[in-house]
């Protein structure tokens, strides 16, 4: 049995962080996010746990069973930590695109198995890197509507990255089409750029979705975005927000990366001591959100302030 738990999460006006604030400061990269966090207690506490798989509701004294998740659309906060992790690493990691390229895995039949998946990029790496040397990687895998697997790969080399002609790239990988790319050095945000479509799904493919996966597109937000292409040009694209979300496994791993791919570097500081730092440097505000995420059975209310600052090289040792 579950109950419907008095949980709102919303979009609210900016705030002013307090000077004295403890902040998280993350950097990933050119890309620089602080976190302020306001916590609030809104009085008596409804919900108590029992252990990982039940809760009790102290109004009633019921107890309840947490939800089993089937799938992605049902744990979205997981899909956003996972969409969120892989955004940083691609961040940290790519500071120059000129060593970069961007490839993407494709199956020419209805390939469905994961395990199969993992084995087939494993296989292919290594051949890639017999071809054109060692490279680290970070991997995204994106399900397709008729149940097929796509995978985008990152290739990061330790200087220019060589040039691969995408009819060599596809005899390597041998399993269906590819498409090679590199990096627009004009895109601030590559993490962003590069995973803002693995939640989402082109409207254009609907046609290609059986009944009941149109199912799962019912009274999902449908959005005009323009899309970066390589050449630079943007183009019109429709696109179903979260509309992928359900095709991902329950527990499945978005992404992979090879073992020397860094890590983002997060520290604890007080909000007057970064933004002097920030001042020094080059630093520019170029976004910020607030949210706020209330549990009223769990009796708090948690506001979330969000800052990013896109920042060279200069500015990063300036903060160091």
């Amino acid at each position: 049995m579950n109950k419907n738990r008095n949980f709102k999460v919303k979009k609210i006006d900016n705030i002013k962080v307090p000077e004295n604030a403890n902040i998280r400061v993350k950097i990933t990269g050119n890309i620089m996010e602080l976190m302020y966090s306001e916590k609030q207690a809104l009085g008596q506490i409804y919900i108590k746990k029992i252990n990982g798989h039940e809760y009790v509701y102290l109004r009633t004294g019921e107890v309840f069973k947490y939800e089993k998740i089937d799938n992605r659309s049902q744990n979205l906060d997981s899909v956003r930590r996972s969409l969120g992790r892989l955004r940083d690493y691609i961040n940290t990691n790519v500071v120059d695109v000129t060593k970069c390229k961007w490839v993407t895995l494709t199956y020419a039949e209805n390939m469905t198995d994961t395990t199969r998946l993992y084995k087939d990029y494993d296989k292919f790496r290594k051949r890639l890197q017999y071809k054109f040397g060692k490279f680290e990687y970070i991997i995204a895998c994106e399900p397709q509507g008729r149940g097929a697997w796509h995978i985008h790969m990152l290739m990061i080399f330790p200087g220019k990255a060589p040039y691969i002609p995408n009819n060599e790239m596809a005899a390597t990988w041998s399993h269906g089409f590819t498409v090679t790319k590199k990096l627009d050095e004009n895109i601030s945000n590559i993490g962003a750029y590069l995973t803002a479509y693995l939640g989402d799904f082109d409207f254009s493919e609907l046609d290609k979705l059986s009944g009941q996966e149109l199912q799962q597109m019912q009274g999902k937000q449908i959005k005009d975005v323009e899309v970066l292409q390589p050449n630079g040009m943007k183009t019109p694209k429709k696109i179903i927000k979260g509309g992928r979300l359900h095709m991902y496994p329950a527990h499945f791993n978005l992404y992979r990366c090879s073992r020397v791919i860094r890590a983002p570097d997060i520290t604890k500081e007080i909000e007057k001591d970064v933004q002097k730092k920030i001042k020094a440097s080059s630093a520019k505000l170029t976004f910020e959100k607030t949210i706020s995420i209330q549990d009223a059975d769990a009796g708090y209310q948690n506001t979330l302030n969000y800052r990013y600052y896109n920042s060279i090289a200069e500015c990063l040792q300036a903060l160091n």
